[in-house]
C-alpha cells in the first residue's frame, strides 16, 4: 500500500470576487520509504500541495488518502490525531522555542501526546544522540548554529515515530556545508528507518540527492522522474 495517494486534487482560494486556482487536477502516489523532492518555481503550488498532504489544509475537490484513509472526510479532531500519529514536520525557520533547551524542544510534542516525563526524556535523549547532538542537549537554540538547530527540529519531528516526514525548504537558511550535512542525515534516516520523506526545495543540488524528483508548475505536476543520481528513469 502507498503511504500517500493524491487523487485529482484541486485547491482554490477566493480573493474578493476572484477565484484563484492554486492546484489543478493533481494526482500523485508516494510509496513507503520513498525520498522525494517536490520542486518548481515560486507560485507553482508545491507548498500548497505539501500542506494538503500534511493535513494543514483541505482540498477544494479531490481526495488525499494516507495509509488508505480518506482524509477529506475526517473532522478536524480526527485529522489532527492522524497527523500527530503519522506525520513529522520540518520547516525552514526551525520553529524552536528560544527559552527551552534542545532536550525540552525535542520532547515537547510528547507533552501534548500525554507521554510521561521519564519516557519523554529517554526518547528525546536518544534522538539527540542519533542526530549527533548528545553533547548539546542542554543548550538553547541561540547557543547553536543553524545546522544544529535544524538537527534539533528534525529530532523533534521524529520523536513521535512518524512514518512520513514533510520538510519545507529544510536547508534554505543554511550554508552549503550545513545543508549537505542535513541532507546526509535525512538520507540516512530514510535508509535506516524506512522513513518516507518529501522535501520542498528550490535547490537543484538538494533535489538531485533525492531518489525521486517531482516538478510542479502552474499548479500542476510537470515532471516526475527518478533522480539521475540513482541511475534510474521512470
Amino acid at each position: 500500500m502507498n503511504i500517500i495517494n493524491v487523487k485529482r486534487v484541486v485547491k482554490n482560494y477566493r480573493e474578493g470576487q476572484r477565484v484563484l486556482r492554486i492546484l489543478s487536477d493533481v494526482s500523485l502516489t508516494i510509496g513507503r520509504g520513498e525520498f522525494c523532492a517536490l520542486t518548481g518555481p515560486s507560485g507553482s503550488g508545491k507548498t500548497t500541495l505539501m500542506n494538503m498532504i500534511g493535513l494543514l489544509d483541505r482540498p477544494s475537490d479531490g481526495k488525499i488518502l494516507i495509509n488508505g484513509t480518506d482524509t477529506t472526510v475526517l473532522n478536524a479532531d480526527a485529522a489532527s490525531k492522524l497527523r500527530s500519529r503519522v506525520i513529522g514536520f520540518v520547516f525552514q525557520s526551525f520553529h524552536l522555542l528560544a527559552h527551552y533547551t534542545a532536550l525540552d524542544n525535542v520532547a515537547l510534542p510528547l507533552v501534548y501526546a500525554g507521554v510521561g516525563k521519564k519516557e519523554r526524556r529517554e526518547r528525546a535523549e536518544s534522538l539527540l544522540f542519533d542526530v549527533g547532538l548528545a553533547d548539546r542537549m542542554y543548550h538553547r537554540p541561540g547557543e547553536l548554529s543553524g545546522g544544529q538547530r535544524q538537527r534539533i527540529a528534525i529530532a523533534r519531528a521524529l520523536v513521535g515515530t512518524p512514518s512520513l516526514l514533510l520538510a519545507d525548504e529544510p536547508t534554505g537558511n543554511l550554508d552549503s556545508r550545513a545543508a549537505n550535512d542535513i541532507m546526509s542525515m535525512l538520507l540516512h534516516l530514510n535508509e535506516t528507518l524506512g522513513l518516507s520523506v518529501i522535501i520542498v526545495t528550490h535547490d537543484p543540488l538538494i533535489a538531485g540527492q533525492c531518489s525521486r524528483k517531482i516538478t510542479m508548475r502552474d499548479g500542476r505536476i510537470l515532471d516526475d522522474e527518478a533522480s539521475e543520481r540513482f541511475g534510474m528513469k521512470n
